[in-house]
């Protein structure tokens, strides 16, 4: 198995999807992808367990190989050199350090801005500007000195986040950020995210199981099972029963079925 080819129209939008499927331990896990995201569109895709959501990320990071179709992210080839930068990842373990590692906020944020290049530059103005306005940006700037294992795990995820801003990320890919922190953190998440598209100009594509939150949230909305089953405006996306039609769930009740039972009981 090879990987598929890059696209070959130069385009620039964040990503450009035709064809793709993904295949793992022999199983077709990802099917028949067509995607365009363009410039700072919020994108949540959700489904079930076992959908293909993280499989369809790491496939966008390179860090799968798919069976068909081409992936262009910014006109180029995944992990392409030329994305350095451009790209900003956040998975679901990225705020689960080890409890033994002691590493503060800004020390966090601040490996997002190495690279090959700068390693071994200790006096870099820019790259401590770009630390501190990623920090300001997440709203961390009274716990910038603090343990990053002594915050909560909103804050902690906006550690992260600002680990990937603080590379200038342009499109943000986001695996589960929403798991694991409470309601009021979820929610001032949810409003940075929003905050990072509409003022910063910021891509973002988003992963969770957690529908009603991405409804309040993203612009649009990816219904995937296997293949995308659903894409279109938040607004539009489907009800309860227009989804299970979309899964191909048919109702096991027959029409009026219950209401004879209760009948029945009531007797």
């Amino acid at each position: 198995m090879q990987f598929g080819s890059v696209l070959q129209d130069p385009g620039d939008n964040p990503l450009e999807i035709e064809n793709l499927s993904v295949k793992r331990s022999g199983k077709v896990i990802i099917k028949d992808i067509d995607l365009t995201i363009k410039h700072g569109e919020f994108v949540g895709i959700v489904g079930p367990n076992g959908s293909g959501k993280s499989t369809l990320l790491l496939a966008i990071l390179g860090e799968l190989k798919f069976a068909t179709g081409t992936i262009g992210i910014y006109g180029k080839p995944p992990q392409s050199r030329k994305l350095f930068g451009r790209v900003g990842w956040v998975s679901q373990a990225a705020s689960n350090l080890p409890k033994h590692v002691r590493i503060t906020v800004r020390e966090l944020v601040h490996l997002g801005t190495l690279n090959a290049g700068n390693l071994f530059s200790l006096n870099d103005q820019r790259r401590r500007e770009s630390v501190r306005k990623a920090i300001e940006m997440v709203g961390l700037e009274n716990e910038q000195n603090v343990d990053v294992s002594r915050l909560s795990g909103g804050q902690r995820q906006r550690a992260v986040i600002a680990r990937a801003l603080a590379s200038e990320s342009e499109f943000i890919l986001l695996d589960e950020p929403l798991v694991g922190i409470d309601r009021e953190a979820r929610n001032s998440l949810l409003k940075l995210l929003d905050q990072l598209c509409h003022e910063q100009g910021k891509t973002i594509l988003m992963v969770s199981h957690d529908l009603t939150a991405i409804r309040q949230t993203a612009h649009r909305m990816i219904f995937l099972e296997e293949t995308i089953r659903f894409d279109g405006p938040t607004e539009s996306f489907p009800d309860l029963e227009k989804l299970a039609d979309l899964r191909g769930i048919a109702p096991v009740h027959e029409q009026g079925c219950c209401t004879d039972i209760d009948s029945k009981e009531e007797e």
